[in-house]
């Protein structure tokens, strides 16, 4: 069971609690400012987040994103290779301009964390979102003997300042009207941005970075630029976006996207027990993120390290180059012919989720499903089971889909799981009625029969994905 002890660090956690899966089920708080709805000024919603998730399908739709995400800059001669040796991605042809889904592993080749990586140029790089893998960067940085200096930059719930501690704002727009917008609303003839690239615009007379980005299958932008200029250029957009439906969204919606898009966040680090990564867990300080993670859900599974993810698992593998020497290379090469687990989509059953519903109330009533976002901890793993009750797999984040109309998950399975049609069962709720964490009240679990689906699960999403516009990169 969690306790209220204070470790000083992530090593002094790990070698004095007996059992860290039940610790970390039990843990009361979560790092994440989605499980603290206070620590962030974004309004949960504008006007509906039904209506704000049909925005990014039908026409436009505006995030505030400067708030959730922590960011690190690097600077100095040694930072690319640095990054080189932390990162799975290939670095050959990487220049000013350019961004990257960057991945980091352990030396077992299971994944520590994801940011998204700029190169701003003239040796210096912004990592955007992915604390842990910002937490693994900054310690090799600073004991490694690299010549790179480190700067945080926390999300606001965390950041000394405050809101006005942030160094960016931070804007996405998606939906097919996204890029009409963004030709409005851009001071001068608006540049053509491959995927995953940066150029330097100026919107309502300030300096602002547009990264071509999407998560709704369409040509999305994602802005920054100097925090203090966010509110002159949020208005310039919103102005813009008069004629063409942009609707701005709240953290209800934004943080369901992944129902659609596919993307797994934050699986939990793995970096709990590897003897390798003792000075690490000695530096991480006994408040960092990976000291606060939040197992939620049915899987209780003997040892931290079961809970552990690949490249493959979570569908990063298609960055990962072997044209370099870099943290896991050894474990991962000889990972690629074996088999692996797939990330899918679980739709779930209607008659299923109208018969949780209707236990709301009772005296002895199943696990209530939030919506959007139903997974209730930090990561959600939910157990994947067969006809026969086997388990075979690992299900994340869940939550509704008002342009699909249905509640799904994301799930890991074994492959011979994975076809598109594949009926399995999936637990909703958590064993002996549930547990210390304070948004979990008492319940009873349910067995929802789910059938696979692709990942992701948007049809205009995997059709960005493979005609080129989300290459990996």
């Amino acid at each position: 069971m969690s306790d209220d002890r204070q470790y000083s660090s992530v090593e002094e956690l790990v070698t004095s609690v007996p059992d860290l899966v039940e610790y970390f089920a039990n843990n009361p708080s979560s790092p994440h400012a989605r499980n603290r709805p206070s620590a962030s000024p974004v309004p949960a919603e504008f006007t509906n987040w039904r209506d704000e998730q049909h925005a990014w399908r039908d026409k436009a739709v505006l995030f505030d994103q400067a708030h959730h995400m922590p960011e690190l800059f690097l600077k100095g001669p040694d930072a690319l290779k640095l990054l080189t040796y932390l990162g799975i991605n290939s670095f050959a042809n990487y220049q000013p301009g350019r961004a990257k889904q960057y991945i980091g592993c352990n030396h077992n080749g299971q994944v520590i964390g994801e940011s998204v990586l700029h190169y701003l140029g003239d040796d210096s790089f912004e990592l955007i979102s992915g604390m842990q893998l910002q937490d693994w960067v900054a310690f090799n940085a600073e004991t490694g003997g690299y010549d790179v200096t480190v700067r945080r930059d926390l999300q606001t719930a965390q950041n000394p300042g405050g809101p006005d501690g942030r160094t960016n704002f931070r804007f996405g727009m998606d939906g097919p009207n996204a890029e009409h917008v963004f030709k409005a609303v851009v001071e001068g003839e608006a540049p053509e941005i491959p995927f995953f690239r940066t150029a330097r615009v100026r919107i309502a007379g300030v300096d602002v970075m547009a990264l071509r980005h999407g998560m709704a299958g369409h040509k999305g932008v994602e802005l920054s630029g100097a925090y203090a200029d966010g509110p002159k250029v949020r208005e310039a957009l919103m102005k813009a976006g008069e004629q063409y439906g942009l609707t701005p969204a709240g953290r209800l919606a934004y943080f369901s996207s992944p129902s659609e898009g596919g993307w797994w966040a934050y699986p939990l680090p793995a970096g709990y027990t590897d003897p390798k990564l003792k000075a690490f867990r000695e530096w991480l300080p006994g408040n960092s993120w990976a000291a606060k993670a939040q197992l939620s859900g049915s899987l209780r599974l003997p040892n931290i390290e079961d809970y552990y993810v690949t490249p493959w698992d979570i569908g990063v593998n298609r960055p990962m180059r072997f044209d370099h020497d870099f943290v896991g290379r050894e474990a991962l090469e000889k990972m690629v012919d074996q088999p692996h687990r797939t990330k899918v989509t679980l739709v779930w059953n209607r008659e299923d989720v109208a018969a949780i519903n209707a236990s709301q109330g009772s005296a002895d009533p199943y696990k209530k499903i939030e919506y959007p976002v139903a997974s209730y901890g930090f990561p959600q793993a939910d157990a994947v089971r067969d006809a026969d009750g086997a388990l075979v797999g690992m299900a994340g984040f869940c939550g509704y889909t008002a342009n699909e109309d249905n509640m799904v998950s994301l799930a890991i399975v074994d492959a011979e799981h994975a076809a598109v049609g594949t009926e399995v069962t999936l637990v909703w709720g958590e064993p002996d009625g549930g547990s210390r964490k304070p948004q979990v009240e008492r319940h009873r679990q349910f067995e929802i029969r789910a059938t696979v689906a692709p990942a992701p699960y948007a049809e205009a999403v995997r059709r960005m994905k493979t005609e080129g516009i989300g290459k990996a990169v």
